[in-house]
Protein backbone atom coordinates (compact mmCIF):
# COMPACT_ATOMS: atom_id res chain seq x y z
CA UNK A 1 0.00 0.00 0.00
CA UNK A 2 1.13 3.78 -1.04
CA UNK A 3 0.09 6.16 2.07
CA UNK A 4 0.03 9.60 0.17
CA UNK A 5 -0.31 13.07 2.57
CA UNK A 6 -3.60 13.27 2.42
CA UNK A 7 -4.31 10.75 4.42
CA UNK A 8 -5.52 8.07 1.77
CA UNK A 9 -4.09 5.08 1.04
CA UNK A 10 -4.18 3.06 -2.30
CA UNK A 11 -4.99 -0.35 -1.73
CA UNK A 12 -2.51 -2.82 -3.95
CA UNK A 13 -6.13 -3.58 -6.46
CA UNK A 14 -5.73 0.56 -6.79
CA UNK A 15 -9.19 1.40 -4.62
CA UNK A 16 -8.89 4.10 -1.94
CA UNK A 17 -9.10 2.68 1.35
CA UNK A 18 -9.60 5.69 4.87
CA UNK A 19 -6.66 6.31 6.71
CA UNK A 20 -7.02 5.43 10.39
CA UNK A 21 -4.37 6.50 12.78
CA UNK A 22 -3.55 3.34 14.65
CA UNK A 23 -5.33 4.25 18.51
CA UNK A 24 -8.30 5.22 15.97
CA UNK A 25 -8.45 1.87 14.60
CA UNK A 26 -7.71 0.27 17.48
CA UNK A 27 -10.88 1.89 19.58
CA UNK A 28 -13.12 0.82 16.64
CA UNK A 29 -11.79 -2.38 16.71
CA UNK A 30 -12.40 -2.49 20.09
CA UNK A 31 -16.27 -1.14 20.26
CA UNK A 32 -17.39 -3.72 17.32
CA UNK A 33 -15.54 -6.68 19.77
CA UNK A 34 -18.01 -5.61 22.31
CA UNK A 35 -21.18 -5.41 19.86
CA UNK A 36 -20.15 -9.37 18.56
CA UNK A 37 -19.99 -10.30 22.34
CA UNK A 38 -23.20 -9.17 23.37
CA UNK A 39 -24.53 -9.95 20.07
CA UNK A 40 -23.04 -13.29 20.98
CA UNK A 41 -24.88 -13.38 24.05
CA UNK A 42 -28.43 -12.34 22.71
CA UNK A 43 -28.05 -15.42 20.17
CA UNK A 44 -27.49 -17.36 23.22
CA UNK A 45 -29.87 -16.09 25.23
CA UNK A 46 -32.57 -17.05 22.88
CA UNK A 47 -31.37 -20.59 21.99
CA UNK A 48 -32.06 -21.03 25.95
CA UNK A 49 -35.18 -19.61 25.81
CA UNK A 50 -34.36 -16.60 28.01
CA UNK A 51 -36.90 -14.69 29.83
CA UNK A 52 -37.78 -11.79 26.94
CA UNK A 53 -37.22 -8.26 28.45
CA UNK A 54 -33.63 -9.70 29.14
CA UNK A 55 -33.05 -10.16 25.46
CA UNK A 56 -34.31 -6.64 24.39
CA UNK A 57 -32.24 -5.51 27.11
CA UNK A 58 -28.90 -7.19 26.10
CA UNK A 59 -30.28 -6.46 22.37
CA UNK A 60 -30.46 -2.69 23.64
CA UNK A 61 -26.25 -2.63 24.43
CA UNK A 62 -25.58 -4.38 20.91
CA UNK A 63 -27.37 -1.24 19.48
CA UNK A 64 -25.56 1.38 22.10
CA UNK A 65 -22.21 -0.27 20.88
CA UNK A 66 -22.90 -0.27 17.18
CA UNK A 67 -23.91 3.11 17.79
CA UNK A 68 -20.34 4.66 19.70
CA UNK A 69 -18.56 2.27 16.91
CA UNK A 70 -20.57 4.69 14.29
CA UNK A 71 -19.38 7.49 16.19
CA UNK A 72 -15.91 7.06 16.21
CA UNK A 73 -15.57 5.89 12.31
CA UNK A 74 -17.82 9.47 11.62
CA UNK A 75 -15.26 11.43 14.09
CA UNK A 76 -12.08 9.80 11.85
CA UNK A 77 -14.06 10.79 8.61
CA UNK A 78 -14.52 14.26 9.87
CA UNK A 79 -10.87 14.38 11.07
CA UNK A 80 -9.41 12.78 7.78
CA UNK A 81 -11.04 12.60 4.44
CA UNK A 82 -13.32 15.60 4.65
CA UNK A 83 -11.18 17.81 5.78
CA UNK A 84 -8.90 16.97 2.91
CA UNK A 85 -11.78 17.70 0.90
CA UNK A 86 -12.25 20.84 2.48
CA UNK A 87 -8.62 21.75 2.32
CA UNK A 88 -8.71 20.34 -1.85
CA UNK A 89 -11.62 22.53 -2.64
CA UNK A 90 -14.60 20.05 -2.59
CA UNK A 91 -16.60 20.46 0.31
CA UNK A 92 -19.72 19.90 -1.36
CA UNK A 93 -18.89 16.17 -2.04
CA UNK A 94 -17.88 15.61 1.58
CA UNK A 95 -21.12 17.37 3.00
CA UNK A 96 -23.14 15.31 0.20
CA UNK A 97 -21.88 11.89 1.57
CA UNK A 98 -22.22 12.44 5.37
CA UNK A 99 -25.94 14.14 4.16
CA UNK A 100 -26.51 10.37 2.86
CA UNK A 101 -25.43 8.98 5.75
CA UNK A 102 -27.40 10.55 8.00
CA UNK A 103 -30.48 10.22 5.12
CA UNK A 104 -30.11 6.26 4.80
CA UNK A 105 -29.97 6.28 8.93
CA UNK A 106 -33.80 7.18 8.93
Amino acid sequence: MTVFNSGHIISPLGGYMAYRPKDTQERILHRLKISKGHLEKVIKMIEEDEYCIDVLHQSQAVQAALKETDGAVLENHLRTCVADSIKSGDQEKAFQEIMDVFKKKN
